[in-house]
C-alpha cells in the first residue's frame, strides 16, 4: 500500500513550537493549497492540516511564518476523537516527512512596488550574447 502526499502551499498562520509531556517538539499548522481550475471557473482553495515532529517541527517554526510558501512531503493520518458534545469525529492531517523552501527569501519578501526579478519584466539589455560556440553540437 502507498500513502504519500506532496503539497505546496502558503502557511495560514505562524507555526508555534510546542513540546509534548515527554519533551518531543511538535507543531501543527495549516497551509492553503490552490486547486487546479479551468478558464472561466472560480479558483478554489483547500486548507490542509499539517503536523510536524522533532527536528522538522523545529525547522519549520524557525524558518517559516504566515504567508510563507512551503513544500511538504508526508503521509495522511487520521485521528478519531469525541467533540465537546460527545459526537464522534475524525480528523485528517498530513504528517511531515520532509519540508522545504519553495521560494527564495527575496520572492517571499516581495511587497507591492518591490516585485522580484522575473522574465516578464526583463528587457534585451539584461541578456548577453554567448560567443565562441560552434554550430556543430556533440549530439
Amino acid at each position: 500500500m502507498f500513502n504519500l502526499v506532496v503539497l505546496t502551499g502558503r502557511l495560514t498562520a505562524d507555526p508555534e513550537l510546542k513540546t509534548t509531556p515527554n519533551g518531543i517538539p511538535v507543531t501543527t499548522f495549516s497551509i492553503a493549497v490552490n486547486r487546479n481550475y479551468r478558464a472561466g471557473e472560480e479558483q478554489q482553495t483547500d486548507f490542509i492540516n499539517i503536523v510536524a515532529w522533532r527536528q522538522r517541527a523545529e525547522f519549520i517554526t524557525k524558518y517559516f511564518k504566515k504567508g510563507s510558501m512551503i513544500g511538504i512531503e508526508g503521509s495522511i493520518q487520521t485521528r478519531r476523537y469525541q467533540d465537546k458534545n460527545g459526537n464522534n469525529r475524525t480528523a485528517f492531517e498530513v504528517v511531515v516527512n520532509n519540508a522545504q523552501f519553495v521560494e527564495s527569501k527575496r520572492d517571499g519578501a516581495a511587497t507591492a512596488g518591490n516585485e522580484p526579478a522575473a522574465f516578464s519584466n526583463a528587457d534585451a539589455s539584461d541578456f548577453a550574447e554567448i560567443g565562441g560556440m560552434d554550430d556543430d553540437l556533440p549530439f
